[in-house]
């Protein structure tokens, strides 16, 4: 017989069905079939600390996304909440054009400038990653108009590369989806080979593959002729893609190759940037020179919508002193209360000196423990940097040899993570994780038991299947 719900049980259940109903009458979620998840359900967050969540039921979830790859500090930061509270109750909002400013948007851009490579001191504020890259794809034509080279006009950029889901960030981004609606990419964007080696690299070592992709780029710049490509643009490891980290022969080419051209290099660490790889930008972690970097996410921790573009001193000297009006913004660029609660969170993640807790302790330790996995008789692959990782469901282990999408192995682990009480994202077949850089031993051991649990039951489902 099953056992009734208690009085606090039915009132919850009541609550998520109310939620759930209004859910899908009225909110059109991103990235997201509509019709798919009117028939399951929508999963409510209702809140969250530290490294954890809860759902409107009391279920409990170790957030292993940090969100969507962004709460680097943790949830229940009442300092940031504090800050974000004054700035309200002292200028809750104020725009950055007709020649005004005010002291948050300015001790933010001044503090990132400390932080970011020697070579760049400005910043560009938006409101997001994708706005980020709309800024990009305008000042990269905007600079080589002023440097009189208007023909630098195409951007190059990867296969399965995300660089947002604007008109302008899902043309850069590499994404067949994303391209097949709304006619993308616009004219003057093109794609070359993503450093996949895993997927395919096929008989080909790991330090060729790397060359040979890197090489892709010299190819294309050829084809087009130098004087049509205004830059390149790339994530240090490519994210949603599936944390794709290229092998390590791969950028030391890349930069060989940026040398010899005369084009603007474009580095996406919406992702990677505030600490998730052990240092404040991924542009160090490799020993990249970036001529722009895109930034967001971690740069508030998600606490409040921030995004912005870190200008090298080349690009930012030509577009200050000889560009006039740059006719180009957001209503929201530099944003106050935003402003305040980047500053709080930069000032968190320096005081706790969590970059330099990733590189020398949780980012040894979680690669460490993720690595055990690779011995699961369902994982073709476990690869991280830092804090991020990936986790390869394969068929055949030997071959590299993919299950058939109809499978949904992914999508069945994923959901098995959070019958465990674990978020982790799966792009096909490939499981995910990015947790918040406060994250402990002990939470990371509890990440590693739940991921073993989902990927046992997963391999249960699959064994039924064969």
């Amino acid at each position: 017989m099953t056992k009734p719900l208690s009085t606090d049980a039915m009132s919850q259940q009541h609550k998520l069905e109310r939620l759930q109903t209004a859910d899908k009458q009225h909110f059109i979620h991103p990235f997201t079939d509509s019709k798919g998840l009117a028939e399951k359900g929508t999963r409510v967050i209702e809140r969250a600390d530290g490294v954890y969540l809860w759902d409107v039921m009391g279920n409990k979830l170790l957030d292993a996304m940090a969100g969507l790859w962004c709460v680097n500090v943790g949830y229940g930061r009442q300092s940031i909440v504090d800050a974000v509270s004054q700035q309200m109750q002292t200028l809750p909002f104020y725009n950055s054009f007709f020649q005004c400013s005010h002291p948050p948007a300015i001790e933010l851009a001044q503090k990132i400038a400390s932080l970011a490579p020697a070579h760049m001191n400005n910043v560009f504020f938006t409101g997001s990653g994708s706005e980020s890259n709309d800024t990009n794809l305008r000042m990269v034509r905007r600079y080589w108009d002023l440097k009189g080279k208007p023909s630098k006009k195409t951007i190059i950029s990867r296969v399965n590369a995300y660089h947002g889901s604007t008109v302008a960030g899902a043309s850069l981004g590499g994404m067949s989806g994303m391209h097949e609606q709304g006619d993308l990419p616009i004219p003057g964007v093109v794609h070359i080979a993503q450093p996949y080696w895993y997927t395919e690299g096929k008989d080909l070592s790991v330090e060729a593959f790397g060359l040979q992709t890197a090489q892709a780029l010299e190819a294309k710049i050829i084809e087009l002729g130098e004087d049509n490509v205004a830059a390149f643009i790339a994530e240090p490891f490519q994210g949603a893609g599936g944390v794709i980290i290229p092998p390590v022969t791969y950028w030391p080419e890349i930069k060989r190759i940026l040398a010899k051209y005369d084009i603007l290099f474009i580095l996406d660490e919406v992702i990677s940037g505030f600490g998730r790889t052990g240092k404040w930008f991924a542009s160090e972690y490799f020993d990249l020179q970036p001529d722009l970097i895109s930034i967001a996410k971690g740069m508030t921790s998600g606490y409040m919508p921030m995004g912005g573009v870190i200008v090298s001193d080349k690009v930012a000297d030509v577009i200050k002193q000889d560009g006039g009006e740059f006719t180009h913004g957001f209503t929201y660029s530099g944003h106050p209360v935003a402003a305040a609660a980047a500053l709080e969170n930069i000032r968190i993640i320096e005081q706790e000196k969590l970059v330099e807790r990733v590189a020398n302790d949780t980012s040894p330790y979680l690669q460490s423990r993720l690595q055990q996995l690779a011995e699961h008789p369902l994982v073709g692959e476990v690869r991280g940097i830092g804090l991020v990782a990936a986790i390869e469901l394969v068929k055949d282990k030997s071959l590299r040899q993919r299950f058939d999408a109809s499978v949904g192995v992914g999508t069945y682990c994923r959901d098995a993570c959070i019958t465990h009480g674990l978020v982790m994202r799966s792009v096909g077949d490939t499981m995910i994780i990015s947790p918040p850089l406060t994250i402990s031993h002990a939470e990371i051991d509890e990440l590693v038991t739940k991921a073993t649990q989902a990927l046992n039951d997963t391999y249960q489902h699959v064994k039924t299947m064969a």
